[in-house]
């Protein structure tokens, strides 16, 4: 049985009583918590807990009593809340955290970047950012930085995209919320002046990944899912950069690197929710290369040829796949990067990209090789 004290705390959490400090997105936590507290005592064992939480929790249990307390498990779910603000070039306008599936779930949420000033008054093509993190950290304002500077041009509106993390969910659970997404700009188009045709997925690493499932996975009904009101909408978009993405997770130990891709804890075996190799259908259907066609959308891959996390070869595959299909396809390599390539030669290739597909301007991009950005010297 609980005692009074467990009771008082459940109380203060589900009532909003003073004692725990209590926002919207605490909701969800406390739901969870009640949901995993299978012998209703207050607290969470590690037993108790999904098997993809487990691995959390003695980050969790603060306290080291061998048990999550209610206040524990929510300050856990807040981490990372009290970020330091982006600060946004004048000419955007932020619309943060709107709920794209409607269950209160804090990783079901995208922020909206609108361009003060429109170049016209014509709807405005959509750049949806999906951020990475191993599909295991990360959050969507990583992504506000990103391409703010698109936004302000005028040109486009801008998203960035949350999903669940293999913390809470395995696959497909993040792309299922990605098309969910997509849905909700869809329905929400007329209301925020874009164009519900022109939706480019801009993401990196993982999210390269997300992003890449999303150009190649028209129409596939099991990646769809059923989450949001709006399954009246399609998920494709018209256009995909992406940013280092895995594409083969059976392939990702082909060259040395700096992660063992096959061990049991490595991001995609968390993904699949095994060790790859024991899971290997699993991994063709989270990989973009089981739905490559002839109907996908264009392409724009960067990758750094030093990569150590996700290897070179992982978009060199997709860039073989797509051509064999006939997609429009352009693999910007930058000659010595690493994991995490940029700079103002790659954002470049991205602008054109944009310009060329949604705007008709310029033309049809094509591979490149350009240096990678070099360190910036300290003052002697």
């Amino acid at each position: 049985m609980r005692t009074l004290l467990q009771h008082a705390c459940l109380l203060v959490a589900v009532l909003g009583l003073p004692g725990v400090a209590r926002g919207a997105d605490d909701d969800r936590g406390v739901e969870l918590f009640r949901k995993w507290d299978r012998n209703s005592d207050g607290r969470l064992t590690r037993q108790e807990l999904p098997a993809t939480a487990r691995r959390n929790f003695s980050r969790a249990d603060r306290d080291r009593n061998g048990f999550i307390s209610l206040s524990e498990h929510l300050a856990f779910l807040r981490r990372g809340r009290s970020r330091k603000p982006v600060t946004l070039p004048a000419g955007v306008r932020l619309v943060p955290d709107l709920d794209y599936v409607g269950d209160r779930n804090p990783r079901h949420r995208l922020d909206l970047l609108l361009p003060r000033n429109p170049v016209d008054s014509k709807p405005l093509p959509v750049i949806a950012f999906i951020h990475g993190g191993g599909w295991r950290g990360g959050d969507k304002s990583s992504g506000l930085q990103r391409i703010s500077g698109l936004v302000a041009t005028g040109r486009y509106v801008g998203v960035t995209i949350g999903y669940r993390l293999t913390g809470e969910a395995t696959w497909p659970a993040q792309i299922h919320d990605c098309k969910a997404a997509i849905r909700w700009l869809k329905a929400h188009a007329e209301e925020y002046r874009f164009d519900p045709d022109r939706i480019a997925a801009f993401g990196s690493s993982a999210g390269g990944h997300l992003v890449a499932m999303l150009g190649v996975s028209g129409g596939v009904e099991d990646l769809e899912g059923r989450l949001g009101p709006h399954g009246e909408h399609d998920s494709r978009v018209a256009a995909v950069v992406d940013f280092f993405g895995p594409t083969d997770f059976l392939a990702m130990n082909d060259q040395p690197g700096r992660i063992d891709h096959n061990a049991a804890r490595s991001a995609e075996s968390r993904l699949v929710g095994g060790p790859i190799r024991k899971h290997v259908d699993r991994c063709r259907h989270a990989s973009p290369l089981t739905y490559v066609d002839s109907g996908d959308v264009p392409f724009l891959i960067v990758h750094g040829d030093r990569d150590d996390v996700v290897i070179f070869p992982q978009s060199q595959l997709l860039q073989a796949a797509l051509r064999k299909a006939a997609v429009p396809v352009a693999l910007v390599t930058v000659k010595g990067g690493g994991h995490g390539v940029g700079g103002p030669a790659v954002e470049a290739r991205v602008r054109e990209f944009l310009e060329f597909h949604f705007y008709g301007r310029g033309s049809l991009p094509r591979d490149r090789v350009i240096a990678r950005k070099a360190p910036r010297r300290r003052p002697r």
